[in-house]
């Protein structure tokens, strides 16, 4: 759990992971210098529960550091992140450990269906992640389905292959790092999906991207050391690119991959923020698409 400033819903979220019926777990707690009550939550909770290790920082290196901190070192077969803010079902990990434990080594990540709350934890709506392929998915429809279904980045918090996770390039300090990051390990394994509403994903007006609306606030906000970030669908576009060209694919595996993100991420921009899609660029992207789909068959 990588926390910052998190007093306010810190105490709900700790209670939800120490409740779980699978105990047998560590809870590695990154504090990212807060100011607020975090440390005196942390330190309390801490002292009477020895699962926990709450790690300090001297400084906020951003969100990003902070998430991959507390990934440095695991050695179980399995790892989670949690959020500060968000809750889990009672049973959450004990299923998708189930789940992820009976599956092929090819599946690296079970994940539960989400409910959204509110601040009071209410619940407000649920959220449908279309990511799941089936153990024998060819790794350019797994890739592609990340792409063009990924919205607010739940499988994050899935139950992950150790091992899997450690291939990938953990999360980047750049808007939308996780978006890629769940593309890396969709160009490794597949996905699969417990349907039972286990994840209750909290919004309210302080969470990540809603309390840094601005490209640059955005970017401070997961690393307040790096050039700012203003091209964000740009910087995605790239490192998306660059998943492909490092994920040890075949030639031929490459190039089918490379086609469907060009053809997939034309419409995937188009349908997040259509006022920057230009009938040009589209018509490009898919150009490029044609190109590489014409090469294939030859």
């Amino acid at each position: 759990m990588p926390v910052y400033n998190g007093e306010e819903f810190l105490e709900q979220a700790l209670d939800s992971i120490l409740g779980q019926t699978f105990a047998d777990f560590s809870l590695v707690v990154s504090d990212n210098a807060s100011t607020d009550r975090t440390p005196e939550i942390l330190e309390a909770y801490a002292a009477r529960d020895d699962r926990i290790t709450v790690l300090r920082a001297d400084a906020n290196r951003g969100a990003a550091w902070n998430y991959n901190r507390v990934f440095e070192g695991c050695a179980t077969p399995y790892f989670k992140w949690a959020a500060a803010d968000d809750l889990l079902a009672p049973t959450c990990v004990q299923r998708l450990l189930d789940v992820l434990q009976a599956a092929p080594p090819s599946v690296v990540l079970a994940y539960p269906r989400t409910r959204v709350v509110d601040e009071r934890g209410e619940p407000v709506g649920e959220l449908v992640d279309d990511l799941a392929t089936g153990p024998g998915a060819s790794v350019t429809a797994r890739f592609r389905k990340v792409v063009a279904n990924v919205l607010w980045g739940n499988l994050v918090f899935a139950l992950m292959r150790t091992e899997a996770l450690k291939r990938t390039r953990l999360h980047g300090s750049f808007p939308s790092s996780d978006h890629v990051l769940l593309a890396e390990l969709a160009l490794i394994g597949s996905f699969v999906e417990v349907p039972e509403l286990l994840f209750l994903r909290r919004r309210h007006a302080r969470m990540s991207r809603l309390a840094n609306t601005s490209a640059a606030d955005a970017s401070a906000f997961f690393d307040p050391a790096a050039e700012p970030v203003l091209d964000e669908f740009g910087r995605v576009y790239r490192e998306h690119l660059l998943a492909i060209d490092r994920a040890g694919l075949t030639p031929s595996e490459r190039r089918r991959v490379r086609a469907a993100f060009f053809a997939t991420w034309a419409l995937r921009r188009a349908k997040l923020d259509p006022r920057v899609m230009r009938v040009r660029s589209a018509l490009r992207i898919r150009t490029r698409a044609r190109r590489f789909v014409a090469r294939l068959r030859r």
